[in-house]
């Protein structure tokens, strides 16, 4: 399992001094680019294959508050990718000093052809490094039946 750990800084705290909706989701985010970053998937090699991730969505669960001053660690357990790569699945768990887990959530995306503006499966080269990833102990292989689990569909406003 991977763990990033951060400093909750003045600009991480909402309106009640705790940390705030969006640092959680930057905090996932910089920690599954830091993984992808340490295994071959960096800004360099994603524009040369012209790839870039999407978030489908990204569930959280809050156990519990925690306050600047002390650093938080974020993991990062791979729980599900599609035969072609082209869907993930992650967890992140937040725990504070102490090694307590106040958050949890799960994360689903996949990757898009930044050129066709497409969905797209990886190509063999990064393919082969997901394969090779440690697997949480529920791993799943995924199917686009997998990604509509929640299925919302858009509404648009009636103009008059």
């Amino acid at each position: 399992m991977f763990f990033k750990e951060f400093e909750i800084r003045w600009s991480d705290l909402d309106a009640n001094r705790h940390l705030a909706n969006s640092a959680y989701i930057n905090f996932m985010s910089h920690t599954r680019m830091a993984y992808l970053g340490l295994i071959g998937f960096n800004q360099k090699s994603m524009a040369q294959h012209s790839l870039g991730p999407v978030v489908f969505y990204e569930h959280i669960y809050y156990f519990k508050e925690v306050f600047a001053g002390k650093p938080v660690k974020v993991s990062l357990s791979f729980k599900g990718m599609s035969k072609d790569g082209m869907f993930f699945e992650f967890e992140h768990n937040f725990y504070d000093s102490e090694g307590k887990n106040f958050a949890r959530c799960q994360m689903m995306g996949a990757w898009i052809d930044l050129k066709e503006r497409k969905l797209t499966g990886l190509p063999d080269v990064f393919l082969e490094v997901f394969e090779q990833m440690e697997k949480a102990e529920d791993f799943k292989i995924l199917t686009k039946e997998d990604t509509r689990k929640y299925v919302q569909v858009p509404k648009d406003l009636q103009m008059i």
